[in-house]
């Protein structure tokens, strides 16, 4: 190579696509997933294109000819290969001399990196050598067993050290090769392999590391992109493995960067796709998580981007899946207190009223947001906002009646009615006074029509419930018969099934029946009654129901407030 190819010079760095000219019909695969053929380096496809494309021969020379010539060469170029060490056997020993071999190339480039800073044609030709060694070194991911190596003879903190190199395309060929290290199906392979990979991973601060080279690609720049999606996959990858690890990332500047990134206005495309989905597995089940983005103001910035969906419907598959990651995101975080205040001050529950009162997709997860902001005592000051902003009028049509275009949202029936039912059972636990009395009074509307409805719903979910437990019992006496033990995970199972009938909602039902008939206004207690016994019902089974739901009461709570909470509901039954 000259000078001038030196410099004009790409490196391959196994890149995701295939491009055009290296014969993208060979690869098939033009998805991110995609793995360039391992071993392959990018002096052998140099060489097979000057080759295959009929460099030396005679212009002359007949067509046929030199198809046949191609053939000829293509023919023994394939035998070479099966003949070459390409499928030779990936042991220790080798394993050890490809790192060693790494070792000496990464060293030898940053030797004349230093050497000559400004003269790339001196030191061009180690980064060539350095990238092939990290496209052989995607073997290693072969075999798990092997990771400890990895460790042992430091090359992880090479591979480290490389993702802040002054050539961004050495910094992505080394994201490519995490990315395969660390896939998820590799590491299950080994657990003893892929603990030594994380442990050393995580002790190099590598979430800090990929980050700071996230900072400096630039997305216009079709590998970099790819770059930037392959990163996302490494912490995906780790948090699976290690789910306890999601709060030391976003520490490390992930948080800020992924809010960054979400409300950045450029058109939505697989990269922000798969912020808001690392976003929202960074918020699972994890209160640090949630208090950091709040503190980061996370709940604006979520607000925001969801703001666009409240007269508008995604426009393809990926972006409906954007704004229902954005939305569980914001249910995570409403499980903390002090969001739950951050998200009344944004103007959230304006937004989740309208987004109701549009019936666009939104609709069904914004009734989901509206239940996790309203319950609980701490969501005693969402309640009494969303009364004033006039929810009630927003809240009771979709109570009184489900919307029949459900299933594009792909929320069930009984999902809409739960979160219904959550919301208006908030209400009456939380409001106090004048809002207290707006809300009952809507239930003595239209000669009580919303307590026929609520009586409606009592009896759908009752009878369902009861067929379920009939199920269930048959089934235990069968296993009782043939001599096996009902254990835990069994009982645990059969819990699970009552809940998928709705034994929740009917106990959220059950609940409402029981406080407005506690409310003081005869008129409801005497309709709920009524009912009951016009439709064979009993007041022993939803005293019943309602022991059941009070001693379900309060996970994650304080015993004082499960106690005060139980009494609470238990002297509500005895009202009834």
């Amino acid at each position: 190579m000259d000078v001038g190819e030196l410099l004009n010079y790409q490196p391959d760095r196994g890149a995701k696509r295939l491009r055009q000219e290296d014969g993208g019909a060979a690869g098939g695969d033009d998805s991110r997933g995609g793995k360039q053929q391992k071993g392959q380096s990018v002096r052998d496809s140099a060489r097979y294109r000057e080759v295959t494309t009929g460099g030396g021969i005679e212009a002359g020379m007949d067509a046929n000819e030199l198809t046949g010539d191609r053939k000829k060469i293509l023919e023994k170029l394939m035998d070479r290969d099966e003949d070459e060490p390409e499928a030779e056997l990936v042991d220790e020993s080798s394993v050890k001399k490809m790192i060693l071999t790494f070792e000496k190339r990464s060293y030898k480039n940053q030797e004349l990196r230093i050497k000559f800073p400004d003269n790339p044609e001196k030191f061009m030709e180690t980064e060539l050598d350095l990238n092939d060694i990290i496209q052989e070194m995607h073997v290693i991911a072969t075999m798990p067993d092997l990771y400890h190596l990895l460790v042992e003879l430091n090359s992880v903190h090479s591979l480290l050290g490389l993702l802040s190199h002054e050539n961004t395309d050495v910094a992505i060929a080394v994201v490519d090769l995490l990315q395969e290290l660390t896939d998820i199906d590799t590491l299950q392979e080994s657990e003893e392999g892929a603990e030594v990979l994380i442990d050393a991973l995580l002790e190099g601060q590598v979430v800090a590391l990929l980050v700071q080279n996230m900072e400096r690609l630039d997305e216009q720049v079709k590998e970099e992109a790819d770059g930037i999606y392959n990163t996302l996959a490494i912490v995906e990858n780790m948090a699976e493995f290690r789910p306890g690890l999601c709060a030391e990332a976003a520490q490390q500047g992930l948080m800020q960067w992924l809010l960054k990134r979400i409300k950045a206005k450029i058109p939505f495309d697989a990269n922000k796709l798969y912020c808001s989905e690392i976003l929202a597995i960074l918020l699972q089940n994890n209160d640090n998580t949630r208090e950091l983005l709040g503190e980061m103001d996370g709940i604006d910035v979520l607000l925001q981007q969801l703001s666009v969906f409240k007269r508008h419907n995604p426009s393809t598959a990926e972006e409906q899946e954007m704004m229902e990651n954005l939305f569980d995101a914001l249910c995570s975080c409403l499980m903390l207190s002090s969001n739950r205040d951050r998200f009344l001050k944004g103007e959230g529950l304006q937004l989740m009223n309208l987004m109701l009162r549009e019936k666009k997709m939104s609709r069904t997860s914004g009734l989901k947001v509206l239940d996790h902001g309203m319950i609980g005592p701490e969501g005693a000051d969402n309640c009494h906002k969303f009364v004033d902003i006039l929810g009630l009028r927003t809240i009771f049509p979709l109570f009184m009646k489900t919307p029949k275009k459900l299933k594009k949202t792909g929320a069930s029936e009984k999902e809409h009615e739960e979160h219904v039912s959550s919301i208006i059972a908030s209400m009456l636990r939380n409001l106090k006074s004048q809002q207290r009395t707006r809300l009952l009074t809507k239930f003595t509307e239209n000669d009580c029509e919303k307590v026929d409805r609520l009586m409606e719903l009592h009896f759908k979910y009752l009878e369902a419930v009861q067929q379920a437990d009939k199920r269930i019992e048959g089934e235990k006496h069968e296993m009782v018969r043939r001599g096996e033990i009902l254990d835990d995970s069994m009982e645990n199972e059969f819990y699970l099934r009552r809940l998928d009938a709705g034994q929740f909602v009917l106990q959220l039902i059950c609940y409402i029946m029981v406080e407005i008939s506690n409310s003081g206004i005869s008129q409801l207690q005497q309709r709920v009654h009524q009912i009951l016994n016009l439709r064979g019902g009993s007041v022993k089974v939803v005293r019943h129901i309602m022991r059941e739901y009070a001693e379900s009461i309060g996970d994650g709570k304080t015993d004082e407030f499960k106690e005060a909470e139980r009494k609470r509901i238990m002297d509500l039954v005895e009202g009834f």
